[in-house]
């Protein structure tokens, strides 16, 4: 590997291999379960949606359970040089690696939602490296950028739980509430219930501070929400009910509406990722 690799496995022979190390940092990335990782001579359990951070140097070997079974996972592999030349745009970058240098914080476990949003930068990624457009090392490095710093927040959110709600902006709050809440009815009652003010004030905050409905912008989320997960190979009718949508019918409707292409249209677009195969 010279600056940079992403590998996606899909095979049954995943443990076959012994404990090794990398000169380079390693990400790798669980989107199923019925894996476990050695670290260090130390076993850990993985989790569905699991995401393990390994710096230069440490041992490891990735178990699969069931070797009957096809296991998919993705990696990630950043060269020190390449990494550096990361900290001298932004120290923004270098809060998940110190977590895991200095506090041996190997593994983080994500909801459905959250390892979605970084499945499909991994798959964008993939699309690039694969692709030959104009700009294609620029859109690389720009992806790679947006990818660390995606698992840098992901790593700070975990390791610093939200504060009280009287102690935060209030529509701060309700954004990061929204946006992790997808799932639920969102209604303006609802989220005035949530934040004990008058559903009112909310609509009043957001037309101020964004300049559309509170209606339009959750409608917008759940849309770019469900694009992401279908592009991470989860179904059209999984992802539009895992984001809020209660049918298929004004789910297709908001998403041509807004992207110009049915949601199956979009989806077939897609499956060509399915051809990548470990690099």
């Amino acid at each position: 590997m010279k600056d940079y690799e992403i590998c996606y496995y899909n095979d049954r022979n995943v443990n076959n291999g012994e404990n090794h190390m990398h000169p380079h940092y390693e990400v790798y990335f669980f989107p199923e379960e019925n894996a476990s990782i050695v670290i260090q001579n130390q076993f850990y359990k993985l989790w569905k949606n699991d995401v393990v951070v390994l710096p230069p140097g440490i041992l490891h070997r990735v178990i699969m359970h069931e070797q009957s079974e096809i296991y998919r996972y993705f990696s990630f592999g950043i060269s020190k040089e390449y990494y550096d030349r990361l900290l001298q745009l932004s120290k923004d970058y270098n809060y998940i690696i110190e977590s895991v240098e200095k506090g041996k914080q190997y593994i983080y476990h994500n909801t459905q939602v959250e390892f979605c949003s970084i499945q499909s930068q991994i798959l964008y990624l993939l699309e690039e490296i694969y692709g030959n457009q104009y700009g294609k090392e620029t859109k690389i490095f720009i992806g790679i950028c947006d990818l660390m710093l995606l698992l840098n927040r992901m790593a700070y959110k975990q390791n610093n739980p939200q504060k009280r709600k009287e102690d935060q902006n209030l529509y701060s709050d309700i954004l990061e509430y929204i946006n992790d809440n997808l799932n639920k009815e969102l209604s303006l009652e609802y989220l005035a219930g949530e934040f004990l003010v008058s559903k009112y004030h909310i609509a009043h905050i957001f037309k101020k501070n964004i300049g559309i409905s509170i209606h339009q912008y959750i409608m917008k989320k759940r849309l770019t929400a469900c694009k992401k997960a279908i592009l991470s190979n989860l179904s059209i009718s999984k992802s539009y009910l895992m984001f809020g949508f209660k049918d298929y019918s004004s789910f297709y409707r908001a998403f041509k509406k807004e992207f110009g292409i049915s949601p199956k249209e979009y989806k077939d677009v897609c499956t060509q990722l399915e051809s990548y195969k470990e690099v």
